[in-house]
């Protein structure tokens, strides 16, 4: 009799392990854009899922997984920070109703802030900056009433809350760097031009190292070079990226390196972008 109850129990689990969960309602790509949409759609009971878990700085050679394929068929709309940045995307998409958070943005080359080795035709990496940020929310918000109507009402209560955060958010800013040391940096992403720019600081040079593109010796002089004309008394890595030749320049000019974070990996985006200013005072400050 055990044996049979073994044998009936046993599929009954089986099933119950391989049973999927049911896709979230609206699929946001990355962090920035979840933590957006999430907040957007506070008290309307419409799920909403984030595609990219993983600590990633940025998405230049992403590839999707059998999960996030499903996660994105089984969406009534999917949310993303768009300017290019998903392109990755375009084939998995197919007739899914898409909101795209940089519509009417204003979009810059890399070269036109900063020197980069990472080549963009634009720069996507806009939720760095609060006020790009929030028109970002804007957009979102006009997405999901087309999408959802009948929340229309709560998804503009929820858009006033999030306007009162980024306004924390960019007092914070500006007050906490008020007055720095210097308000040149060195960095080693091309991603933080738009940080750069919202509290008025300087990107000298953006150097972007990856697996099998190390800095070269010139590279390393040219730097050290500049971070002593500017009498630096920091330079910035990536927090998921390579701090190799950020260490050899510290330790030659007897300098420290600093990790921003990109906001796109962690928990919230807010709480990122308050380590960046924490991180830009701790440093130059």
């Amino acid at each position: 009799m055990k044996k049979c109850l073994v044998l009936l129990i046993l599929p009954l689990l089986l099933l119950t392990g391989c049973k999927n969960e049911p896709a979230p309602a609206v699929v946001a790509t990355t962090l920035p854009v979840y933590t957006f949409t999430s907040a957007l759609c506070e008290g309307t009971g419409i799920s909403v899922g984030r595609m990219i878990t993983e600590d990633v700085s940025c998405l230049h050679d992403y590839t999707l997984q059998v999960s996030q394929m499903r996660m994105i068929q089984g969406a009534q709309v999917v949310v993303m920070n768009g300017a290019g940045f998903e392109d990755f995307l375009k084939d998995a998409i197919g007739d899914i109703p898409v909101i795209d958070a940089s519509v009417g943005i204003s979009l810059s080359c890399p070269d036109e802030h900063e020197h980069s080795d990472h080549h963009h035709e634009s720069d996507p990496h806009i939720w760095l900056s609060p006020a790009m940020a929030r028109q970002m929310c804007i957009n979102i918000c006009g997405g999901l009433v087309k999408q959802f109507p009948e929340h229309t009402e709560q998804f503009h209560a929820n858009l006033a809350a999030l306007f009162l955060e980024f306004s924390d958010l960019i007092g914070y800013g500006h007050d906490q760097l008020l007055n720095l040391q210097t308000r040149e940096l060195i960095t080693f992403h091309d991603g933080f031009g738009y940080f750069a720019e919202a509290f008025d600081l300087h990107i000298l040079e953006a150097l972007e190292e990856e697996s099998g593109s190390e800095a070269s010796a010139g590279e390393l002089v040219h730097l050290i070079e500049l971070a002593k004309e500017h009498n630096l008394p920091a330079i910035f890595t990536e927090k998921n990226g390579s701090s190799a030749a950020a260490d050899t320049i510290a330790a030659e000019l007897d300098i420290r390196v600093f990790a921003l974070d990109m906001a796109m990996s962690g928990d919230d985006y807010f709480a990122a972008m308050y380590r960046n200013i924490d991180t830009i005072k701790e440093a130059l400050g």
